[in-house]
């Protein structure tokens, strides 16, 4: 069993987010893996109006799940759950999908299907270059409000610009439809509200709640192991 892990937005260096739950899947037998995703300049091209978009996340996620037939959990976390639900699409070796405080969209639906046409306050937009980013102000407010001193200080060298073109690209597939799924209801997350969360958690097949912030696997990497290594086990 492997579990593949995708990021959210505005962010680089897939692997520096699940750094403190990796390990604890490995003492367990339970590989993974954190690919880049290209909208966020993971893939050697700039973040921009000319720059990758939604297209070549889907496509990068996607390559890693079809290299190998190991049984895979895939983990989307926040816009991660937009790129899942194309990428893993159609992939046999994927058995099941854990969305953490995910978007988790219909066919046709984009990222800004969510929205109501105006920027969350915690993020920039640029439209002459066709980036977004999170406020550095905000982001430990926000998303890290629970966590430590030190993780909120590594965030903050991780946030990056991405094309704003992801935002109103629709996903061509719903994975969620296909493969078991189980949503992660973050209650205290400040960034994606947990009455919006429950909306997405009524599409999966399964939902957990658990008093977290956005990113509960940098607060509470026990809590999100044991349920990766449940799913696993199941």
């Amino acid at each position: 069993m492997r579990v593949v892990f995708v990021h959210g937005a505005c962010v680089q260096d897939g692997p520096w987010w699940w750094h403190l739950i990796a390990p604890l899947l490995n003492q367990e037998g339970v590989s993974s893996v954190a690919p880049g995703l290209p909208s966020c300049g993971e893939a050697g091209q700039q973040a921009g109006t000319d720059g990758p978009g939604l297209l070549e996340d889907v496509a990068a996620v996607r390559e890693l799940l079809h290299d190998g037939d190991e049984p895979t959990i895939v983990v989307a976390h926040s816009y991660g759950g937009i790129v899942t639900s194309a990428a893993a699409a159609g992939i046999d070796s994927v058995r099941h999908l854990l969305l953490i405080s995910s978007y988790l969209p219909e066919v046709g639906q984009s990222l800004a299907s969510f929205g109501d046409g105006t920027p969350a306050p915690f993020l920039d937009v640029d439209p002459d270059t066709g980036t977004f980013g999170v406020r550095p102000a905000l982001l430990v407010d926000t998303f890290l409000q629970d966590c430590g001193p030190d993780i909120g200080a590594q965030a903050m060298t991780k946030l990056a610009r991405q094309s704003l073109k992801v935002t109103a690209q629709p996903v061509d597939a719903a994975a969620w439809q296909q493969v078991s799924s189980t949503y992660l209801v973050c209650t205290q997350d400040r960034g994606t509200p947990a009455e919006r969360q429950r909306e997405f958690a009524g599409r999966a097949g399964d939902a957990f709640e658990l008093d977290a912030g956005h990113h509960p696997f940098l607060s509470q990497p026990d809590a999100v192991s044991n349920l990766i290594l449940d799913l696993a086990d199941a």
